[in-house]
This record gives structure tokens, sequence and C-alpha cells, in this order.
């Protein structure tokens, strides 16, 4: 039981803390990860991946992939409910305290110190992402060859579908994903 309170109680950290919507969530995830072993910086990069590619945010479907995956379906809704539950507080607080603050120095300033913050996050977490994602640390550590530190594979495709985006901005992002789950299913990434 207290394993069920304690992912509630990360979650409920999560959805309160992360400021900025679904990709705030990844230095919390990164966090449980590290701490508690509940799931695998891999499997963080395969929930992103999904997560990329259906509806819902990242901090969602992962706080229902690893309820479920501890407690069933039970904790799959604790989890996500964890998650939701400080947005609904705090919204129906804000909402009740908007007109009286609105042109609040305070509140502005607030926020003026919270985006650098969040930006800094999320790039923090999106480089254990990249690296997690391209490089094969195990691999490199057991053979001691620079060759084999990198996902060739992977960081081919990613160079690919990077210049593909950068060259072609105007393409949707499903087109993109659809290029990336395709290729990897025919090179078995």
């Amino acid at each position: 039981m207290t394993t069920f309170l304690l992912m509630c109680w990360e979650f409920f950290k999560a959805g309160l803390f992360a400021v900025g919507g679904g990709l705030a969530t990844l230095p919390f995830l990164k966090a449980m990860s590290n701490s508690y072993g509940w799931f695998t910086i891999q499997d963080l990069s395969t929930m992103i991946a999904v997560s990329e590619s259906t509806p819902g945010p990242i901090g969602i479907n992962m706080a229902t992939y690893v309820g479920n995956h501890m407690f069933g379906f039970i904790g799959g809704l604790a989890a996500t409910a964890s998650l939701v539950a400080p947005s609904i507080i705090v919204v129906c607080i804000i909402a009740r305290m908007l007109e009286k603050f609105r042109d609040s120095k305070v509140v502005k300033g607030i926020f003026e110190g919270l985006r650098p913050a969040v930006v800094g996050f999320i790039i923090a977490a999106a480089l254990s992402i990249y690296i997690s994602a391209l490089t094969q640390a195990d691999v490199y550590q057991a053979s001691g060859s620079l060759l084999d530190l990198f996902r060739w594979k992977a960081v081919a495709l990613f160079a690919v579908l990077l210049a593909l985006y950068k060259w072609k901005s105007s393409l949707h992002p499903i087109v993109i994903i659809s290029i990336a789950a395709v290729c990897g299913i025919l090179f078995s990434f």
C-alpha cells in the first residue's frame, strides 16, 4: 500500500509543479525513474514516442502506463488522477482570484521567473532522452570502441528527419512521426 500511495504522491507532485504542460513533466518522470526504478529511461523514451504519436499529454500517458504496470487498472486510474488533480485544484483557485490579481506585478514577476526555469528543465530532460535514444553506453563500455557508442541507425534517421523537417517546414509533424514509425519497423530499431 505504501508504494501505491508513494506513486500517487509522486505523480501529484509532478502535476503540481510541472508548470508549462506535458513536456514540463519530463524532469519529474526522469527523477521517478532514477529514484524508484518504476520504469527505465528507455521506457520513458518509448512513452514519449508513443505520446507524441497518440492523443494525450506525455505526463498523463506515462502516469497511466506506470500506474497500470504497477497496480493494474486501478493503479493507472489513481496515478492519472493524481497527476491531474493539482491542475484542477490550481485552476479553480486561480479562476477565483484572477480578476483580483490580473495586473499584479508580483504575479507577472512570478511567471517571468518561472519561464526560464521551465525551459531549463525541459532542455535537461530532452538531452537525457536524446542521449538515451541515440547512444548505447552499455555496448560502448563493453567494447571500448567509440564506434559502438552511437546507435547509428537512430542517428541517421534523426539527421534525415531533422533535415527533412527543416527543409520542408510546412510538413505536418504527423508525417514525420509516421515516417519514423515505419522506419523503426522496417529497419528494426
